[in-house]
């Protein structure tokens, strides 16, 4: 069976699973990260979770044909209702969805959380809102990672059980990666101050609050670039 090839987003996500997990992953976008991870044999075992049919049938076929269906099952369920206590899930990965609704997926299902070692979440928005939702529900962040693919940056968060608060800051630009300030970091949110920095531009002067908002944003980037340079 031919060697599934994922992108470098999903490459990033998979380097954080465990070896030997039984994983959960919700929102599936075909499988490819649960058959990824089961041919380099790196996971147990592997639920796929969709909660609209056409991605879900999608999904089982893709499985179907690289010979999985034993090892990967997709199921048709919302969120993190696509798992019991007896299928022993340790890691949920949840990526290419907002962050608010990754915090919304999660808190839906927080009671199933207990015997979850590891969350790994991909937001592609509000990354502040689902770092407020993890340090309130009792986890810590254990590790991020930023990559920029096709013009488009991503952010991967790693979260496990753990007390942590976060500072306002760090919520925004996120503690692992304020630490690291790598290059991919420095050119995001040099990106994002551009992109403010014009938008501030075509605001007229009477809208005070909408201006004062924006200008709020593009101090606290730029106290951060300035620090780290």
């Amino acid at each position: 069976m031919q060697k599934k090839t994922i992108s470098q987003r999903l490459e990033k996500v998979a380097a954080f699973v465990p070896a030997g997990s039984r994983l959960l992953d919700v929102g599936s976008d075909h499988a490819y990260l649960p058959i990824y991870l089961m041919q380099q044999g790196r996971i147990e075992a592997a639920l796929a979770a969709e909660v609209v049919e056409g991605p879900f049938q999608s999904a089982q076929k893709n499985v179907a044909e690289h010979g999985l269906s034993q090892q990967i099952e997709v199921r048709l369920a919302d969120g993190l209702a696509a798992f019991e206590a007896e299928d022993q899930i340790d890691t949920i990965v949840i990526a290419g969805m907002g962050g608010r609704l990754i915090a919304d997926i999660l808190d839906n299902g927080r009671a199933k959380l207990g015997p979850v070692s590891r969350l790994i979440l991909q937001p592609n928005n509000r990354e502040d809102e689902l770092r407020s939702w993890l340090s309130e529900q009792g986890f810590m962040l254990v590790a991020e990672e930023l990559l920029e693919e096709a013009g488009k940056f991503y952010e991967i968060l790693v979260a496990e059980a753990g007390r942590q608060l976060l500072t306002e800051q760090e919520k925004r630009f996120g503690p692992c990666l304020l630490r690291e300030a790598s290059a991919v970091f420095q050119a995001k949110w040099q990106k994002e101050l551009s992109k403010l920095e014009k938008a501030l531009a075509q605001i007229p002067e009477e809208k005070e609050q909408e201006r004062s908002a924006i200008s709020q944003k593009i101090k606290q980037i730029k106290e951060v670039l300035h620090v780290r340079k």
